[in-house]
C-alpha cells in the first residue's frame, strides 16, 4: 500500500504545498502552512472516462418562466433592507465582522422575531453554551421567544438532529468552530471550514432552510479563511463599525438574490441593536454657528443618502519641519491628490502645514463625490472662512482641476433639502436641477476656490 503523501495547506489563501515553508509562495503570508491529510481517493495515474457512467441533465432556455424567490422577513427593517427583502428559502448567508461588533446579537434578535412570528428557527452555537445564549436573550428582552438552542460543533450531529424537521432558518455561530468527520483536521482549518460549509449548504438547498453562517475576520477586517467560502454562499454581509462609536453598518458585499448597494444602519444600545431610520442624525453634529474646516457631504449608500460632516484642520509649521498628513474615514491617497490639485491648479500651498482630515461619527466614506466637500473643508480651514451652515457640497475633482458630475445628484439634493439645508455647492452641469435649493455650480476647482475665498 502506498504511503499517503503529506500536504500543507495555507490557512490564508488555501494553496497546497507538498513541503512545509515559513512563507506561503502564493499570498506571501508567514507561518500559515498547516499539515493536513491528503483526502485524494483515487491514484494519480487512474484513468477516467467521463463520457459514460453519468446521467443526462436537463437544459432550459434563458427565457424560461421563473418566479421570484420567496423571502422570509426578519422583522428588522434594516436587516431586510441589506438582504434585499429578507432571507431567501434554501439560501446560505455568511455574515462577518470584528469580535464584539454585534453579529451574534443581531442574529439572535432576528431569530427571536422570526420565531415569535411563527417561523421555526434553530440557533446552534459552537462558541458558547446554550445557557449563555439564553442569558443574552433575556438581557435583550427576548427570553420568551421559541427559538431552539443547541451548543454543538459536529456538522453530522447538527444535520442528523434537523433532518426530520428542518427549520425555516438555521444560524451557525460560527463556521470556524464546526467540524466534519468526513476529513481529518482541526476545526478552523481551510479543509474543515470548506467541508463543513459544503455540508450545511447542501442541507439548505435540499431542505429549503435558510442557513446563516457567522464568520470570523482577520486583523485587516476580511473574513477569515480562503475566499472559497465567500464563493460557496449566496450572500455575504459585512458588519462594520467602531467600538468607540454607537453606530453599526450592515453592508451586503455579495447577493445572488438582490443588489449589493443597500446598507442597514443600527445603533448599539443597552437593550441590543436598535434600527436607525435616519442615519444622518448619527453623523451630523448640531451647529448653530458656522465653523471653519467643517463641510456637510451627502454620501450615498446604495439608494440611501446619508449626510456626514467632513472636518479639516491645518496647522502651520516652522520652516524646515516635515508636515504630517492624518486621515480618519477617508482614503489618504485621495487626500494627497486633492492637496496636489489645490496647489498645482489653484495656487494654494499646503506644503508648510500639517493637514488633518476626519469624517465625523466614525463613518467611512468611499464615494468619489466627496472630493469637492473635502476641498471645501481644506480651503475653509486654511483661510479661516467657514462654509455656511445651510450648505452641502459634492462633486468629483479631476487631476485637471475640472469638477465632474456624480451619480444620483437629485437624490442627494432631496435628502439635504429634507434635513433643512438650503444651498448646495455642486458641479456646473447640475445647476438646472429642480430641488428647491439654491444651487451654486462650478466648472473648475479654481473657480470654486475663488468663491470660497470671496474673490468671485
Amino acid at each position: 500500500m502506498a504511503k499517503p503523501q503529506k500536504r500543507y495547506v495555507c490557512q490564508a489563501c488555501g494553496s497546497v504545498s507538498h513541503r512545509w515553508a515559513g512563507q506561503c509562495s502564493d499570498c506571501s503570508e508567514w507561518n500559515t502552512l498547516v499539515e493536513e491529510a491528503n483526502t485524494a481517493a483515487t491514484p494519480f495515474h487512474s484513468k477516467h472516462n467521463l463520457q459514460t457512467g453519468g446521467r443526462a441533465i436537463q437544459l432550459v432556455g434563458l427565457d424560461a418562466e421563473i418566479k421570484l424567490p420567496d423571502r422570509m422577513a426578519t422583522g428588522i427593517a434594516e436587516l431586510d433592507r441589506a438582504l434585499g427583502g429578507g432571507f431567501v428559502e434554501g439560501s446560505a448567508t455568511l455574515i462577518g465582522g470584528d469580535p464584539g461588533i454585534g453579529k451574534s446579537t443581531l442574529l439572535l434578535q432576528a431569530a427571536a422575531k422570526m420565531a415569535l412570528a411563527g417561523q421555526s428557527v434553530a440557533y446552534v452555537s459552537g462558541e458558547e453554551a446554550a445557557d449563555q445564549v439564553r442569558l443574552r436573550a433575556r438581557r435583550l428582552g427576548l427570553g420568551n421567544a421559541p427559538v431552539q438552542l443547541a451548543a454543538a460543533t459536529s456538522t453530522r450531529d447538527i444535520l442528523t438532529t434537523l433532518q426530520t424537521r428542518p427549520p425555516a432558518m438555521l444560524v451557525i455561530d460560527s463556521i470556524q468552530t464546526m467540524h466534519s468527520d468526513l476529513i481529518e483536521g482541526a476545526p478552523g482549518t481551510v479543509s474543515q471550514v470548506r467541508a463543513s460549509a459544503q455540508e450545511l449548504i447542501r442541507f439548505a438547498k435540499e431542505r429549503g432552510t435558510a442557513v446563516v453562517l457567522v464568520g470570523h475576520v482577520t486583523k485587516d477586517g476580511s473574513i477569515a479563511g480562503p475566499r472559497v467560502l465567500e464563493h460557496m454562499v449566496d450572500t455575504v454581509l459585512s458588519f462594520e463599525g467602531e467600538r468607540s462609536h454607537q453606530y453599526r453598518i450592515l453592508r451586503a458585499i455579495k447577493n445572488r438574490f438582490g443588489g449589493t448597494d443597500e446598507i442597514g444602519v443600527f445603533s448599539m444600545q443597552t437593550e441590543g441593536l436598535a434600527e436607525v431610520g435616519n442615519p444622518s442624525s448619527l453623523f451630523l453634529t448640531h451647529r448653530d454657528d458656522a465653523m471653519t474646516g467643517a463641510t456637510v457631504f451627502p454620501a450615498l449608500e446604495g439608494t440611501r443618502p446619508v449626510l456626514v460632516e467632513i472636518q479639516a484642520l491645518t496647522v502651520r509649521l516652522a520652516s524646515g519641519a516635515t508636515p504630517r498628513r492624518a486621515v480618519v474615514g477617508w482614503d489618504s491617497g485621495r487626500l494627497a491628490m486633492i492637496l496636489a490639485v489645490l496647489e498645482a491648479r489653484c495656487g494654494l500651498s499646503f506644503s508648510s502645514a500639517e493637514v488633518y482630515l476626519n469624517i465625523a461619527g466614525g463613518y467611512r466614506v468611499q464615494d468619489p463625490a466627496a472630493d469637492l466637500a473635502v476641498a471645501a473643508a481644506l480651503i475653509s480651514a486654511m483661510s479661516e472662512r467657514p462654509v455656511p451652515v445651510d450648505a452641502v457640497a459634492f462633486g468629483e475633482v479631476a487631476l485637471s482641476g475640472e469638477i465632474r458630475p456624480v451619480a444620483h445628484g437629485p437624490l442627494r439634493l432631496k435628502e439635504a433639502s429634507k434635513l433643512g439645508f438650503e444651498r448646495a455647492l455642486v458641479p456646473a452641469s447640475m445647476t438646472g436641477e429642480k430641488s428647491g435649493m439654491k444651487l451654486s455650480g462650478f466648472k473648475t476647482l479654481a473657480s470654486f476656490v475663488d468663491h470660497m475665498m470671496g474673490r468671485g
